[in-house]
């Protein structure tokens, strides 16, 4: 089977890495080409030698009629160059321009975190409601968005399929001196800004001082939330920076949307426990009491919760095996690609 994959972005970032976990699952049997625009390209250091790649210049995140167009025919030469059994686009651009450009039956959308639209965006809900039948099937990463798609009134051939990671290797890590530094550390993984709450991040750290907090994934030094408590440190943009969990004790991700995190099931690989806020379909995969808690976007709640954990052994070591075994029983690579290939396989038999 030849599958194209299609994304927005080249950088580093969630969807990224479950396109990328995709492509080299399936580049193992399968003819995979992969295709992305805009970023700084560190997306493709991640991807097997196996996989076709192609960059499409055009696509880009901002809204401009001249490069959408010319992304659309782009989209369309390349698509023409490989004659692909299935398009599988990720991410709201590719995911619009792709279904303008490619053929209805072969195409899959997967919708990797609805409220991104519903709740902050939903300006482009008429859109998302208008293209959903140029594409053989919508597929959401969570029970949580499948139901708000169908509410919303997006329904045409919607499934879930959650996504799944190998866990990350922890050869040739670069020494990051903060994780070595505490007796304790949380980490946190994400790109800073507002929806990601670095805000509430450092409201933590400052309520917790006996801990390190180290937050991966700021692209430059952190300023605009004030001076910064002496356990909290911002140290930057790391390549396979989900790998870096098997060096914390916990893992807290405060934002006020998600789909399904890749950096939560990153940490849940390592066996780590989670604080997170109860948004999108992060109550699906970390269950309060039993791998971790899901909280309201409240600096005192979470405070409470990682203190009761890391200050507690028993009900870490319950945690922490809770953590592995949900991940390994629901959530590896395997699991996703099973799900998608279900899709696939109904796609091609009825072409």
């Amino acid at each position: 089977m030849k599958i194209m994959l299609v994304i927005t972005r080249s950088e580093l970032g969630g969807a990224q890495s479950v396109v990328v976990q995709l492509a080299n699952y399936l580049s193992a049997c399968h003819d995979v080409v992969l295709v992305a625009g805009e970023g700084d390209g560190k997306m493709w250091d991640m991807v097997s030698e196996r996989v076709t790649r192609e960059h499409c210049p055009h696509l880009q995140r901002s809204i401009s009629l001249k490069s959408d167009i010319l992304a659309i025919r782009e989209l369309h030469k390349i698509y023409k160059r490989h004659k692909p059994d299935v398009v599988h686009l990720h991410s709201s651009k590719a995911g619009t321009l792709g279904r303008l450009g490619f053929p209805r039956k072969r195409t899959v959308y997967t919708v990797h975190g609805f409220d991104s639209v519903r709740v902050a965006f939903r300006k482009f809900l008429p859109v998302e409601r208008a293209l959903q039948h140029l594409c053989s099937a919508i597929v959401a990463v969570s029970n949580y968005d499948k139901e708000n798609l169908i509410a919303e009134g997006i329904k045409h051939n919607v499934s879930t399929a959650y996504n799944g990671i190998s866990r990350p290797e922890t050869a040739n890590l670069q020494d990051i001196a903060e994780l070595s530094r505490y007796d304790k550390v949380v980490l946190s993984i994400a790109r800073v800004s507002d929806p990601k709450r670095p805000d509430l991040f450092i409201d933590v750290a400052r309520r917790l001082p006996q801990y390190g907090f180290v937050w991966i994934g700021n692209l430059e030094e952190v300023t605009e939330y004030g001076p910064l408590p002496e356990n909290c440190h911002f140290v930057g943009n790391i390549p396979n920076a989900g790998a870096y969990c098997s060096q914390a004790d916990l893992f807290m991700l405060a934002s006020n949307y998600e789909g399904l995190p890749m950096v939560i099931l990153e940490a849940m690989s390592f066996g780590k426990p989670v604080v997170a806020s109860n948004v999108g379909g992060v109550s699906e995969i970390v269950r309060d009491g039993v791998n971790g808690y899901v909280l309201p976007n409240d600096a005192d709640l979470f405070a409470t919760k990682i203190e009761e954990i890391l200050e507690d052994s028993e009900i870490y070591k319950h945690l922490s095996h809770s953590s592995l075994e949900i991940f390994e029983k629901e959530l590896t690579v395997d699991r996703m690609v099973d799900g998608y290939m279900s899709v696939y396989n109904r796609i091609i038999s009825q072409n």
